[in-house]
């Protein structure tokens, strides 16, 4: 299989458009019409990684965590980085990163931490600005339902759980066409009035090539007049973090042995019990201490994620209680996502999850 195939499910799940400006998702070693035989999917790309897709025999390491995040001046082998990205190349392996981009969707990394606490109900934790616009058509009134339909099966006119939502009113057009026009309705140097709706929806910023595509397509005219807008809306389906309910409310000692149950850990961090029950849960994988006011803001009961500095466990006074899990733990289950994706497109693709266990942080 091509690798350009499976990058186009992985980011028709997740565009790149969605990940944040310093980060650096996407392709960063290989070719995308590179043919591959097996993926290897992991949190972060090491050496050892790489190691473990030799041996088993793939030519693919699809990761959460980009190993190449900052500008590389030279590749000399003198750190773990420069050798890695040296290793794969030398056995012609492709390195894939879904890191940010995957973070900010309703449905990625937050998700899947949520499913395996088993959380109900859950929302976007900072849900994001700026991420929407909106396409205002004009149609004749016999090809509405037609456009319409392609703009929906595009991907426009959605809105949280709700499709095929649009606003039309009627209006009337005026065209006049030149002498090397071709008009669909009416004749060449005539002005001509006709009934038409004016059509608007709503989409989400990056699949704008695609609705703009679906609209000229499926309309009839030879100029199609549309204006595109940018809006400020909230979107509730991409942004940071994650909030949601347990069922049944569990005190904080029970909850805490929960977590650490769920994610295998050894031990974890957190502020003062408040002696009440948990049943509000705020969540973040990976370094989500500036997500901490939020969680604060909508109630929450706990806030689950990683990388607190010492003066920020402060910051919950007594509001909140604050459970640092660790960064890898928090977002050890990512590659699942992966998995998902990828196997339910290509269920015959040979893929594995890694046997690498990358954490870097070691509990004595």
């Amino acid at each position: 299989m091509e690798l350009k195939h499976i990058i186009a499910e992985l980011e028709k799940l997740a565009p790149l458009s969605l990940q944040e400006s310093y980060d650096n998702g996407g392709l960063l070693t290989g070719n995308r019409e590179q043919f591959i035989s097996g993926a290897l999917l992991c949190l972060d790309c090491t050496e050892a990684v790489i190691n473990d897709a030799i041996e088993k025999k793939c030519n693919l390491i699809i990761a959460h965590h980009p190993i190449i995040f900052s500008g590389l001046k030279k590749i000399t082998g003198s750190n773990y980085v420069e050798r890695t990205i040296i290793k794969a190349i030398q056995h012609n392996i492709a390195i894939y990163a879904c890191h940010t981009n995957l973070d900010n969707l309703k449905e990625g990394v937050n998700h899947k931490i949520a499913q395996k606490i088993g959380l109900l109900n859950c929302k976007i934790l900072s849900p994001k600005k700026y991420t929407q616009k909106k396409l205002v058509t004009f149609v004749p009134t016999a090809n509405l339902e037609v456009i319409s339909n392609k703009l929906f099966e595009a991907g426009a006119g959605q809105i949280g759980n709700y499709s095929h939502c649009s606003f039309f009113v009627d209006g009337v057009g005026s065209f006049k066409g030149n002498v090397h026009s071709n008009p669909f309705v009416g004749d060449k140097e005539t002005l001509h009035l006709e009934k038409e709706i004016r059509l608007e929806v709503i989409f989400d910023a990056f699949k704008q090539g695609e609705i703009i595509s679906a609209l000229k397509q499926a309309h009839p005219y030879e100029e199609v007049a549309f204006d595109v807008f940018n809006l400020e809306n909230t979107n509730e389906s991409i942004g940071s973090g994650l909030v949601g309910e347990l069922e049944i409310p569990m005190p904080e000692i029970d909850f805490l042995n929960h977590l650490k149950s769920v994610f295998n850990l050894k031990s974890l961090k957190h502020t003062s019990l408040l002696n009440k029950d948990v049943k509000k849960i705020a969540l973040c994988g990976g370094s989500g201490s500036f997500l901490l006011k939020n969680a604060i803001n909508c109630k929450s009961d706990i806030y689950i994620s990683s990388d607190f500095k010492y003066h920020e466990f402060f910051d919950a006074e007594n509001q909140i209680l604050i459970a640092d899990i660790g960064h890898y733990e928090s977002e050890q289950f990512t590659p699942e996502i992966f998995y998902e994706v990828i196997s339910n497109k290509f269920p015959t693709f040979a893929l594995y999850l890694t046997e690498v266990n990358t954490n870097p942080v070691n509990y004595f």
